[in-house]
């Protein structure tokens, strides 16, 4: 649909030229699909409106907001006629909440969405004609699937301690007592430990002048074991009675195996600081994953969904179709998630990690579960990769959003792995190195997977063999 002015209406100067448009503009306007930013993006004289908390297959008015010659970015003033995939969201404060985008829009609507942002990406950014991506692994239940959260804590005007997430576009503090995305039996959590904490006149931490103590509160629950750690992190230890406190909360709530505190005294947005302490009970929580045990730290990198994180490694196994006899490098390999299930189908696994912290629990992993067959190297991949003394059959690669290295791409390039399976949580970068990548790769598969259902996040694995 072609939109038109609300007020009146806006005609070209020229016929080869588009309209003009300005700030502050009321348009009519059809919401085609959603971007990467859980935005709706509609189309209006051949340009580009990108419009939050809208639908694909509204008709609304959109009030203009920042203008450029090619896109702008829109509000939304009025809903005219509502997509049938608009629903209404679970959560009160959805509309103000930053923590998810999409629970207005239909489970099923956003499954599309994030397939179509995956196919997207490879034909823009890499260049692949006609894509294999395949549907989008479906999470059964699409809420209460978090197994961790982290909330900032602040005091409001009246001196009221709260945590919760923050508005969309603001530092404003949303304050929860309970949150419909992450595991339910965190939320009794939230506003004990708020009453608890104002109970004690501990100070709050202010980011603007950097002063106070307490600055959030970290939540873990082992999806399977049902173990919870809570983490408290403040700018110091100078918290009378934490200790007490700490032995109260271990009383009060059965399934909790550990309180710590984490102390982070820097300006920063940095959640975690470097010194972790252990007050009662253990450092960790243990979690089953592919029948395997692990141990969870408060700062430990493991997947927030647990089920879907399976979900993909079952599909990883049956595509790779191990024969025992391989020899397996994971590189970004964080504490074995992927690693040591894997390891118990090849000859040798050896996974690659920058992080000490990460290794020394991945070897901890490897202890607890007796694989024998595996072992861990502390180093950036880009430096790792190269110096291995082993011809490795199958690579799989898991790196953060940025992406790989170019290093890491120019030696799988010299060293041609027969398989490869990249796992990227950000499409555009997976492009971007599949790209790179099929020089002498085949891409034979995308399996998208949702990993965070109510946002626009989307996790893929891409499945990569050697041209003969």
């Amino acid at each position: 649909m072609t939109g038109q002015s609300i007020d009146r209406p806006i005609k070209a100067k020229r016929a080869e030229q588009p309209p003009e448009w300005r700030q502050g503009e009321l348009l009519e306007l059809t919401i085609e699909n959603l971007n990467h930013n859980g935005e709706g993006v509609g189309r209006w004289q051949g340009r580009v409106i990108f419009v939050p908390d809208t639908v694909p297959g509204d008709q609304i008015a959109v009030r203009l907001v920042r203008v450029k010659p090619q896109y702008a970015q829109g509000k939304l003033h009025q809903l005219l006629d509502a997509s049938p995939d608009r629903i209404r969201p679970s959560c009160i404060v959805a509309d103000k909440c930053g923590g998810c985008q999409w629970q207005h829009v239909d489970y099923a609507a956003q499954l599309v969405a994030k397939q179509n942002l995956v196919q997207q990406d490879l034909e823009r950014i890499g260049g692949f004609e006609q894509p294999p991506v395949d549907a989008v692994l479906a999470l059964a239940a699409p809420l209460a699937y978090r197994n961790k959260a982290s909330y900032p804590v602040r005091s409001n005007a009246s001196g009221l301690v709260q945590t919760g997430y923050y508005q969309k576009g603001s530092h404003q503090l949303i304050n929860l007592n309970q949150c419909p995305i992450q595991d339910e039996r965190l939320n009794p959590f939230l506003a004990a430990i708020k009453q608890d904490i104002q109970r004690q006149g501990w100070a709050i931490y202010d980011e603007q002048k950097h002063q106070g103590e307490i600055r959030h509160l970290s939540l873990r629950v082992g999806r399977r074991t049902g173990e919870v750690l809570l983490t408290l992190i403040s700018r110091s230890a100078k918290l009378p009675g934490l200790e007490a406190q700490a032995k109260q909360w271990m009383q009060n709530y059965p399934d909790l195996v550990g309180v710590c505190l984490n102390l982070n005294p820097d300006r920063t947005n940095a959640i975690f600081g470097a010194e972790m302490r252990c007050l009662v009970g253990r450092p960790y929580l243990r979690e089953i994953f592919a029948d395997l045990e692990f141990q969870i730290q408060p700062t430990t990198f493991f997947q927030v969904n647990t089920e879907q994180a399976e979900a993909l490694l079952n599909c990883i196994q049956t595509e790779l179709d191990l024969q025992g006899d391989e020899i397996l490098v994971d590189a970004y390999c964080g504490v074995g998630t992927m690693t040591l299930p894997l390891a118990k189908q090849v000859q040798q696994a050896i996974g690659i990690e920058s992080q000490p912290e990460a290794i020394a629990q991945a070897q901890q992993n490897a202890l607890v579960n007796q694989i024998e067959n595996v072992s861990f190297q502390i180093g950036k991949t880009e430096d790792l990769l190269p110096q291995l003394n082993v011809h490795a059959n199958v690579i799989l690669l898991d790196p953060p959003r940025k992406g790989c290295e170019a290093g890491v791409i120019e030696t799988l390039i010299q060293q041609q792995p027969e398989k490869i399976v990249y796992v990227s949580c950000n499409p555009s970068t997976l492009a971007r190195d599949l790209k790179l990548l099929s020089q002498i790769y085949t891409l034979n598969r995308v399996q998208p997977a949702d990993f965070f259902p109510q946002t626009a996040h989307v996790e893929a694995a891409a499945f990569l063999s050697l041209n003969r």
